[in-house]
């Protein structure tokens, strides 16, 4: 029998009909990932690190899974895929391009994304994001748990802190 693992997941959709791709997304969780044990309420956001008339619906969800953290990443992706998402909207660690930006002599609040991260977020039907996986710590490329600015947004921590 395989081990069960907790993660906790972000949702968040701004396209479309937000509340519709939310509730698909957690029926796909549901049946590729494992039970959904926990889930917030849909809570309200304005965009973070871009401009768009368009607002964000987020949740998180808590559920058991088998997957390893790699198989869990490529799930959510697939489920992303599945529901609409064509681009990948963002990257975890910056490109050398983008941190001459730093340079600036601006100082971004800790709820502000960081200089380096400006521009490189989009709209999109959906964005599942993988905040925790266990006590478990993973930084590599294209893979950090616990997701690294999961703290610098209340649209992730306040429906986290619901049903934590």
């Amino acid at each position: 029998m395989k081990e069960e693992h907790t993660v906790y997941l972000g949702l968040g959709s701004n396209m479309g009909d937000r509340k519709a791709t939310l509730d698909a997304a957690c029926q796909k969780i549901e049946r590729l990932i494992g039970h959904i044990v926990r889930q917030s309420a849909y809570h309200e956001s304005e965009p973070w690190g871009f401009q768009s008339e368009n607002t964000f619906l987020n949740a998180v969800v808590c559920c058991t899974t088998t997957l390893s953290p790699r198989q869990l990443l490529r799930t959510t992706q697939r489920i992303e895929r599945q529901l609409g998402k064509r681009r990948q909207h963002a990257s975890i660690h910056p490109s050398p391009l983008t941190t001459q930006s730093s340079a600036l002599n601006t100082q971004p609040s800790a709820l502000s994304p960081q200089p380096s991260t400006l521009n490189i977020y989009h709209d999109r039907p959906i964005d599942i994001d993988i905040l925790l996986y266990d006590d478990l710590h993973i930084d590599e490329p294209d893979l950090i748990i616990p997701h690294p600015r999961m703290h610098q947004r209340p649209f992730v921590m306040e429906p986290l802190q619901e049903i934590l």
